[in-house]
């Protein structure tokens, strides 16, 4: 029998294959279809979205979420152009992420889907790499990936549709894939110089709080921060990414930045040593600097920084791996009486209310407040939670029991309109899990398409929405300002019937006493699920009434 002869796309599938992924978002077009297809007979998973930006978004939360890589396909011009948004938020994330983009053909002399595909995309922070000879393709493919590891930054590869039709030209050899000759880094230990010098800036502290970021997550320092704070009597906390995984210490105040709890800001003002292990030190992290007003930071990171957004971020460093330096510093200190860790405080830490503002209650709507509450209480514990961005997450954010690694947020570059697809990416990660995405109305009819792509892959996903009939932040921001609301007041769409429409099951949540009962029947049947829940657009978030005032009318 005799064999047909390959295509180089079926070359560009093979050497992406051999990358062993596992799952590729993709969204089909002239210039990725061949390719895409070709792949699909590989065994990789192909996840069809509907909007190519999603296809990008839901590789991040699946790079996140899997700790590995993060793959997507969409088509040349107008399907690359959908990616501007979600590249800066994977780049300031640093996720690692191939996408195969296509290009316009090069033997066209005109072709209407044609544009400089390599502007775009580097003014993202991604890289771009065009592949125009057909002969470096595996190795480029391969080199792509290697970049995308090492960097944890977005890689675009644009190859030309016409290019990637034409038959492969003599034997077939793959390099070695990224996975097998990626080194494998030892963790990095710190100077014992440093060592001391940082031990003797601790004994000279009063009040010490050791806040983790993604860093001491992915070292594995939780248990090691945990033992560094009973011994010099400190607080813990996490940055908002890394939000939980103090979860079940009594002395752990949860988040600290802009989501931070009333009792959070509190012990932060007391403060008068910051020791920040794995964090990245954003300015919503320490609130541009007013959490913290009477302390220093001192950094652990193995690439420590200076500044960060525009402001001097520590006021010293140790260069070390998270858990590595947290355990020599923990020997290198003597242990300190319980002055700040008392029963008292821990007692405060759990009947303290995150936010304890009072704003009058309004008949046919929720406080989010409430709303959150009564998830928490009704949600199984090893349920996955995806927190997307709007007004509406820092109230989702206030779940402090959870654990770290059943919660996912990626806000870096600020967007709302992510949520769904950052569900879908834990969804493959975590397919055998049920998913619950906490989203606003504005952001999810964005891209509320996606609905279609869950049922049709049949994912596992309940997506609460709490509906304030517009956008909220701007809502706020607005009226403090003393302005017309009426550009961000869009009324309450009807979510639930929007999703009965599209095939997913829709409630609309008017008592918040039959969530157990609705969470119960969920977890018997699974599937793809939206509960609109109708919320007051007059409870204002503290992020929001602390940057302006007049948001809060007396």
């Amino acid at each position: 029998m005799t064999m047909t002869k390959p295509h180089v796309y079926d070359i560009l599938a093979a050497a992406i294959a051999q990358e062993e992924v596992g799952t590729c978002f993709s969204l089909l077009g002239d210039a990725n279809m061949n390719f895409a297809t070709r792949l699909a007979e590989t065994g990789c998973e192909m996840i069809y979205v509907r909007h190519e930006h999603c296809a990008v978004a839901a590789a991040m939360a699946y790079a996140r979420k899997t700790g590995g890589l993060g793959l997507a396909t969409v088509t040349c011009g107008p399907g690359l152009t959908q990616l501007m948004t979600a590249l800066p938020a994977a780049v300031r994330a640093h996720l690692p992420v191939v996408v195969l983009a296509g290009e316009a053909p090069l033997n066209s002399g005109w072709y209407n889907q044609a544009i400089e595909q390599a502007p775009f995309i580097t003014a993202t922070g991604a890289a771009y790499h065009a592949l125009h000879a057909p002969k470096r393709i595996p190795e480029a493919v391969r080199d792509a990936f290697v970049q995308a590891r090492r960097e944890r930054r977005p890689v675009v590869l644009g190859v030309p549709f016409d290019l990637q039709d034409l038959p492969w030209e003599g034997e077939v050899e793959l390099p070695t894939p990224s996975k097998d000759i990626m080194p494998v880094l030892s963790p990095m230990p710190p100077h014992p110089d440093d060592v001391t010098r940082v031990a003797k800036r601790m004994a000279e502290a009063k009040r010490i709080v050791i806040m983790a970021g993604l860093g001491a997550v992915e070292a594995d320092a939780g248990a090691a921060c945990r033992a560094l704070a009973e011994k010099c009597d400190g607080l813990l906390a996490t940055t908002l990414p890394a939000r939980g995984l103090f979860h079940d210490d009594p002395f752990s105040i949860g988040i600290a930045g802009g989501f931070s709890s009333e009792m959070a800001w509190h012990s932060m003002a007391d403060a008068d040593l910051i020791i920040a292990v794995g964090c990245s030190l954003a300015r919503h992290n320490s609130v541009g600097g007013n959490l913290w007003p009477n302390a220093d930071v001192l950094q652990i990171d193995t690439d420590p920084i200076v500044v960060s957004q525009g402001r001097v971020a520590a006021d010293a460093h140790m260069r070390a791996d998270a858990r590595m330096g947290i355990e020599a510093l923990t020997n290198a200190i003597d242990k300190r009486a319980h002055d700040w860790r008392t029963p008292a405080l821990a007692k405060e830490i759990i009947e303290r209310p995150a936010d304890s503002a009072v704003f009058p209650a309004e008949p046919g709507v929720h406080d989010p407040r409430d709303v959150v509450k009564a998830l928490d209480a009704a949600i199984p514990q090893d349920w996955e939670l995806v927190n997307s961005s709007g007004h509406c997450s820092y109230y989702f954010a206030q779940m402090p029991g959870r654990p770290q690694a059943q919660f996912l947020t990626i806000r870096e570059f600020g967007a709302i309109g992510n949520g769904i697809s950052f569900a879908m990416g834990v969804a493959r990660a975590r397919p055998d899990v049920p998913i619950v995405l906490f989203d606003g109305d504005g952001s999810l009819l964005m891209h509320v398409q996606e609905l279609e792509t869950i049922l049709r892959h049949k994912m596992n996903i309940l997506i609460v929405v709490l509906n304030d009939g517009g956008y909220g932040s701007e809502i706020h921001k607005l009226r403090a300002d003393g302005l017309s609301d009426a550009g961000a007041v869009f009324g309450r769409s009807d979510l639930a019937a929007i999703a009965r429409g599209f095939g997913v099951a829709g409630e609309t949540i008017n008592d918040l006493t039959i969530l157990p009962q609705l969470i119960e029947s969920f977890a018997k049947s699974g599937g793809a699920a939206v509960w609109d829940v109708p919320i007051s657009d007059k409870v204002v978030s503290p992020v929001i009434r602390r940057a302006h005032p007049g948001s809060v009318k007396s």
